[in-house]
């Protein structure tokens, strides 16, 4: 594994579990699950470790599928430029790096 590898995995595991180091977005049908479902999604999502080469072919954490509340959800992490206009030119460098992950029912990606 890459160090820019590890960096962005490691960077990615702060936004995952704690949603310091970037932007948290959650659908509307995520949201429509009511404040105390998305905050015991949010605890799932910072545990989640079911990371394994089908998922993370990358390995850097940017992706996950889930079942809570009885639906199937996925987590999402992408990269985009500091404007959220493009893509990232470096996912390594924060300074660069605007991090948003997405919360989303699997039907919704």
């Amino acid at each position: 594994m890459s160090t820019d590898q590890e960096t962005i995995r490691r960077l990615n595991d702060e936004l995952r579990k704690t949603l310091i180091g970037g932007l948290a977005v959650i659908t509307p049908s995520v949201a429509a699950l009511g404040q105390e479902s998305v905050e015991r999604i949010v605890k799932t999502i910072a545990l989640f470790d079911d990371f394994h080469h089908a998922n993370d072919p990358h390995q850097e954490h940017d992706f996950g599928a889930f079942e809570s509340e009885g639906a199937q959800l996925f987590f999402k992490i992408d990269y985009y430029d500091k404007s959220l206009a493009s893509g990232s030119p470096d996912p390594a460098d924060p300074a660069v790096t605007e991090r948003v992950i997405t919360i989303m029912l699997a039907h919704e990606y």
